[in-house]
């Protein structure tokens, strides 16, 4: 195993670490844009009104995407164990 290699698996382990988080990071994120916005329009200051909808949202996006990010993280696991194999020949 070379240099290159390793940058290579830790580059993929890392976008992979990003695509993972993203669906729900980018619901969250909506999410309090727009209860601030919502909050701004009704003149309502109140902190403890983001974390319900941010929660739903964030556990909905989860539920959507799992399948995605499953067969994501599989082959992932994959290309690392077929990584793995060659190097022990």
């Amino acid at each position: 195993m070379n240099e290159m290699m390793v940058i290579t698996i830790g580059r993929e382990a890392m976008r992979i670490t990003l695509l993972v988080g993203l669906p729900m990071l980018m619901a969250g994120m909506l999410v309090g844009i727009v209860v601030s916005v919502l909050q701004v329009a009704t003149s309502i200051q109140d902190i403890t009104i983001t974390f319900i909808p941010k929660i739903l949202a964030v556990f909905l996006a989860l539920t959507l995407s799992l399948n995605w990010i499953l067969r994501l993280l599989v082959g992932f696991a994959r290309q690392i164990f077929d990584i793995i194999a060659t190097l022990g020949a």
